[in-house]
């Protein structure tokens, strides 16, 4: 994985969390689920990524 691909998906996660956090304080059921698909979404193209990278390597 590279680089600019695990800061992307950084950015990803913690815009997420803010989601989260903002739909919790706000009582937005809506934002907060957004916010932790965001990260579901994040999480799994950094699994992508770590499949692709070991498959390189053989």
């Amino acid at each position: 994985m590279g680089a600019d691909d695990k800061m992307e998906n950084a950015g990803e996660k913690i815009a997420g969390k803010a989601k989260e956090a903002a739909g919790k304080l706000t009582d937005n059921e809506r934002l907060e689920a957004e916010g932790k698909g965001d990260q579901v979404k994040s999480d799994l193209k950094g699994a992508g990524e770590k499949v692709k990278d070991a498959f390189k390597n053989d």
